[in-house]
């Protein structure tokens, strides 16, 4: 299984050695003629060929810091990209022009290429929808949805900008306005919405992992629940159809009231200097040229952002519109998480042996607490414990420890989350370390896990097993157990083949605290719960 990036990784594109890591403080060094540093979304690795000939051609290398559209947008807010980054390349710009102190940082914009968000389907489930060669409406696609007629999986719309584009699109879509969704029309497109999203039985925190997952469960490879199809873009759709590892095609549905795209703007900072501004200029142009805008098609399966080159099909699909302020996504995306979206039943396996004393233990002290409310950031606020979730705490030393199970309220959730915060307050370590005998009995305590709800097991350790069963007895145990993915956390001298090999075994992923706060890797496990 791929090892998920850790936010706020460097990967070095178009000329640059990713072997080595710059001080993180200026992640990708100062400012130097020639050199493009861009704040981008990881999609964009995949711009890399593409890119490396864009340096030979003009002179101009681009190197990318990547972070999630959120993520970017509080980076830019707060101001800490200045003197960081010349640029940013994300998917698209309207989450960041929806803040204010995130738009006045933003100057020039040229748009490289798009992508539509669209559901591909398993050819089977079309056949059975009678959607063959037929144009529906979002609100038709709610209602087999609603009728559990299919599932699929859709990214976090906190987390990555195709699950992002989904929510807002679908939500305008279903207003029928014709304009872009508003605070006060949330309350009334909430059940048709609770409708479409029903249908969703897969969550993941980026648009690549999506991907994966469902080619597993599609070829039986993973031992999760199989789904009929995903909300991912086009072009990734498009991808996975041409890898030719999927058993059966998906078929791309063109919703006949529109869609939101991804229009992927090259947008260079307004603080940015003359040498980064003539860059900006000299590769943008380059991007835009018809022979490279050809090449973009064909390396990634996005549109060219130039007309009348490739042939897409339908051509002329409807933009839906766009929130403009910040309230309307604020109040969308509060009401998808804490009312709409299917609930979340969460259980943290968490190593509280000796070797988690002092700024161990405090780590996962805070770390948990920060999911309760406590962290006031824009991306705390999204990746917190929701509304009707229920969590339970199962710490573990040389034995698995006393499980403590809380549900969060859909309506004045404080006290609950209160409660959550002083159990993790109360975190103590001491003792050995029985990492198997502690998940079995996590997956003791879950059952079998219900379909109206995203169940999941969070594995955090930090070091390896030395009491109990061995891994093998976990492996030799799996096809008994219920089909629950556990997302693995590395923290201090924990095994990653260990942990490699129990994500893969149950459909999860892993994650690395080795070198990034705990906090911010538990905010980004959210996005798959």
């Amino acid at each position: 299984m791929r090892k998920l990036v850790a936010l706020g990784l460097v990967l070095a594109l178009a000329g640059c050695d990713s072997s080595t890591t710059p001080d993180p403080a200026q992640p990708l060094g100062p400012p130097k003629p020639g050199t493009l540093r861009i704040l981008a979304g990881s999609e964009l690795a995949d711009m890399k060929p593409i890119l490396d000939q864009a340096a030979q051609a003009t002179g101009v290398t681009a190197t990318f810091t990547f972070s999630g559209t959120l993520e970017g947008a509080e980076q830019l807010a707060r101001g800490d990209a200045a003197g960081k980054f010349d640029a940013v390349w994300f998917s698209s710009n309207r989450y960041l022009q929806s803040l204010p102190e995130a738009n006045k940082r933003l100057g020039n914009q040229v748009k490289i290429m798009n992508s539509p968000v669209l559901l591909g389907l398993s050819s089977t489930a079309v056949r059975r929808l009678g959607w063959e060669n037929k144009r529906v409406s979002w609100s038709e696609i709610a209602e087999a949805a609603g009728n559990k007629a299919f599932t699929y999986g859709m990214t976090d719309p906190s987390a990555s900008n195709s699950g992002f584009s989904a929510l807002v699109g679908v939500a305008s879509a279903l207003a029928g306005t014709g304009s872009a969704v508003t605070p006060d029309q949330i309350a009334s497109v909430s059940p048709a919405l609770t409708k479409f999203f029903a249908g969703q039985a897969l969550s993941a925190g980026s648009s690549g992992w999506l991907s994966e997952a469902y080619q597993r469960r599609a070829t039986g490879a993973d031992a999760g629940q199989k789904v009929d199809g995903l909300i991912n873009y086009e072009s990734v759709l498009l991808s996975m159809n041409a890898d030719g590892k999927l058993p059966e095609p998906l078929s791309l549905v063109y919703p006949s009231d529109g869609v939101v795209s991804a229009d992927y703007p090259l947008t260079l900072l307004s603080d940015a200097n003359n040498d980064a501004r003539d860059a900006h200029q000299r590769l943008s142009d380059y991007l835009r040229t018809p022979d490279v805008q050809r090449k973009i098609m064909d390396t990634t399966r996005r549109r060219p952002a130039i007309p009348g080159i490739g042939d897409f099909s339908p051509k002329d699909l409807v933009e839906l519109p766009f929130p403009a302020g910040n309230d309307a996504i604020d109040a969308l995306l509060s009401a998808y998480f804490n009312k709409i979206r299917r609930p979340s039943r969460t259980l943290y396996v968490l190593d509280v042996s000796g070797s988690m004393q002092g700024e161990r233990i405090e780590s996962l002290r805070s770390a948990l607490i920060a999911l309760t409310g406590a962290d006031g950031s824009l991306i705390g606020k999204y990746r917190g414990f929701r509304g009707r979730e229920e969590v339970t705490l199962l710490p573990f030393a040389s034995t698995p420890g006393a499980p403590e199970t809380f549900t969060v309220p859909e309506s004045a959730p404080q006290a609950e989350l209160d409660r959550i915060k002083a159990t993790a307050s109360n975190l103590k370590a001491s003792g050995g370390t029985a990492i198997y005998d502690s998940l079995l009995r996590g997956y003791q305590l879950l059952g079998q896990p219900s379909p109206d709800r995203f169940t999941s097991i969070v594995l955090m350790t930090d070091g390896e097993n030395q009491n109990g069963s061995p891994l093998g007895a976990f492996e030799a145990a799996q096809p008994r157990l219920a089909k629950i993915p556990v997302f693995t956390v590395l923290f201090g001298e924990g095994s990653p083949d260990e942990m490699n090999r129990v994500a893969a075994l149950t459909g999860g992923q892993v994650f690395d605290a080795r070198n990034t706060p705990l906090a911010k890797v538990f905010q980004e496990v959210r996005g798959y719960q």
